[in-house]
């Protein structure tokens, strides 16, 4: 039998000597838990009844995997600045010869982010949550880019640290790697033991302050850390579809993030951590909610002023929006192949999307013209 740990008297872990330096071994969190703080359930109920809302929302949604495509890659960007990027949702969403070759390094690492994430929503179709799905994620985050040599798809064998130039002058430096599959093993068995009676919430702001903890790969430890609160809620059925990522919230004041989760540590107080926490879903629930509603008033605006300005046109002209809350980039070659048009069809098809305030050029040549939806996409700005 498990026993029940008290948020309010949790005690994070110790410190243990390495060479030259103390590690930090956190205590494991697979134990029913219990509180007595007032205002942490007042939080939970409405970050519960938000996040609740935003799945009633998206089930009403016709064709709501159009539009997964652009909060994902948002959600990419995001994550990824928190590390240190500096590419911008326009740039992410633009193919690679679009790019300045000295951006192009931070645009793979998004662009990576986002394909991982979009295969890992994918692979809990077969798979569970585990830490071989993790390991699957975090080897299709790094090809190419700079963590590429730091164990892609694997825990580490050595010691990391956070902060600073070496072990030395580090402000947080996570377990030895020995106790890794260890700590890694409980944090997945509590995601999943239906013998504890926790809330998923509780549950899942736990562990991304555990996981963070943990810190088991090299490299990459933040996204795959913040999209694993995503991958939960997904295969928990909580929400049918990932459209809720906390990385806006958490980028919004990036050193009270870390303060949070470093104030468990240094002080034990975990009830602070899931009050944030939880606030953070409440936030990006009802942000979320709010964004799938301009969208379909969006939607609603152009399909209206297609059908009334496109003529015999209006089958084709509803074809080639589709494709833009998917892509919201294209060229006019594109346009040809969506929409099966001669060129001179489909130039007149995309200005009449121009004229109409729908498309704009972008890209100021005068052949191979770059498009954009910017309409939509200002929607995720």
């Amino acid at each position: 039998m498990k026993k029940t740990l008290d948020i309010e008297s949790f005690r994070a872990g110790h410190f243990e000597k390495g060479t030259g330096y103390s590690y930090f071994v956190p205590e494991p969190i697979n134990n029913q838990w219990q509180w007595k703080d007032a205002q942490l359930s007042t939080l939970l109920e409405k970050a519960s009844i938000s996040l609740g809302e935003l799945n009633s929302f998206a089930r009403l949604v016709p064709n709501i995997d159009l539009f997964i495509q652009l909060h994902v890659t948002k959600e990419a960007v995001i994550s990824s600045r928190i590390e240190g990027t500096q590419t911008n949702i326009d740039e992410a969403l633009l193919p690679e010869e679009e790019i300045n070759p000295e951006r192009r390094n931070d645009w793979l690492e998004v662009r990576n982010y986002s394909e991982a994430m979009k295969h890992a929503i994918k692979d809990l179709e077969k798979l569970p949550l585990s830490s071989r799905l993790l390991c699957k994620t975090h080897e299709r985050l790094l090809p190419g880019v700079r963590g590429k040599h730091k164990m892609p798809g694997a825990f580490r064998k050595s010691q990391n640290w956070i902060g600073g130039a070496s072990l030395n002058d580090a402000v947080f430096i996570p377990p030895a790697y020995t106790y890794v599959n260890e700590l890694m093993g409980d944090l997945e068995n509590f995601l999943h033991n239906e013998d504890i009676h926790v809330p998923a919430l509780i549950r899942i702001g736990i562990a991304h302050y555990q996981f963070e903890t943990i810190h088991p790969f090299l490299d990459g430890n933040g996204r795959i850390g913040r999209l694993l609160i995503t991958l939960y809620l997904v295969s928990k059925k909580i929400l049918q579809q990932p459209l809720l990522y906390l990385s806006v919230f958490f980028e919004k004041n990036k050193s009270l993030y870390y303060d949070n989760l470093t104030r468990v540590r240094e002080k034990n107080d975990l009830i602070h951590w899931l009050k944030y926490f939880l606030t953070g879903v409440d936030e990006t629930a009802r942000q979320a909610s709010n964004t799938l509603s301009e969208i379909l008033k969006l939607k609603e605006n152009v399909e209206n002023t297609l059908r009334n300005t496109a003529g015999r046109r209006a089958h084709t002209a509803l074809v080639l929006l589709s494709y833009l809350f998917k892509e919201p980039f294209i060229h006019v070659k594109q346009a040809e192949e969506i929409c099966n048009l001669s060129t001179k069809a489909a130039n007149g098809l995309v200005n009449l999307f121009v004229q109409q305030g729908i498309l704009k050029e972008v890209s100021g040549k005068t052949r191979y013209r770059l498009f954009l939806f910017e309409p939509y996409l200002n929607l995720f700005k």
